[in-house]
This record gives C-alpha cells, structure tokens and sequence, in this order.
C-alpha cells in the first residue's frame, strides 16, 4: 500500500472507531494524534469529510489527491502515527475495520482496482498478497443482505 493510501486508511479507520462510543483510549489518542499532526503540516488538509463519512470512497479520493498535492507521501512521522491509527484499531475495535470495508495489509501489484463493496462486515481482506499483474475486486456486498438486482 502506498503510504498517502496508507495515511486515508488511517484517518477512516481512525473515523469509524471513533464513531463508537465504546472506542478505546488508545485509539482514540492516536487517532487524535495523526489528526493533530495532519493539521499542523499540511492545512490545506482537511479531514472532516472523511470523518463525517468514512467508508465513502469519494471522499477518501479527494483526501487523497489533497494529500499527495501536499506532499505528505513523504512524511515519515506522519506514517508512522499512520500505523499507529491502524494497529490500535486492529487491537481494540476491529469492528471499525469491517465498517469501512476493505482490509488489505501487504499487497503488491502493477495495479488495484476495487469495484462496488457494501460491507456491513468484512467485504474484501488480503493479507500478506503478492502478485505478479492486476488484482481486480468487483461489486463486493459482504455481511448485509445483497441488494436487490433487476
């Protein structure tokens, strides 16, 4: 996962957790904490939108077109806080994970494309992957009663 992709990931998992009231302390200071660190460096970043709607892919998109424009791939403090966002939240509300949808940990590949996905649980989990071409994920719906299709 490239690192701005990283860095979304965080911050809507970061979101989702922090949505639940049962949310650890853990989790909700590191999350606190990359928010923090998104605000000082980079303000023409704002994370709201994904925090209002974190399993929105569009408004992950736009964070992440905002981050790479501001150059944050590189930051290596803000990809470690990053990580940190993530394990806690694989430590302490592995729910938030399912909510946002798709769990992917060490992919390689020329390209991803992920179509659809309606997770209500876990709708798309990869884990220590690696691929020699294209990993293309369609229309997943996962957990939830399929939508009706005519």
């Amino acid at each position: 996962m490239d690192p701005v992709t990283l860095i979304v990931s965080a911050v809507a998992l970061g979101a989702a957790a922090g949505l639940q009231e049962s949310a650890a302390t853990a989790v909700k200071d590191a999350y606190a904490a990359l928010k923090r660190l998104i605000g000082d460096r980079y303000q023409d970043v704002d994370v709201t939108p994904v925090e209002k709607r974190p399993a929105s892919e569009a408004k992950r998109g736009s964070l992440e077109e905002d981050l790479v424009a501001a150059g944050a791939g590189a930051d290596t403090e803000l990809m470690a806080a990053a990580r940190r966002v993530i394990d806690e939240v694989k430590s302490h509300e592995p729910a938030a994970g399912a909510a946002v949808g798709i769990d992917l940990e060490s992919v390689e590949a020329a390209a991803l494309r992920i179509d659809g996905v309606d997770s209500a649980g876990t709708g798309v989990r990869v884990r220590q992957g690696k691929f020699s071409g294209d990993i293309e994920i369609t229309d997943v719906r996962a957990g939830r009663k399929p939508l009706d299709r005519p």
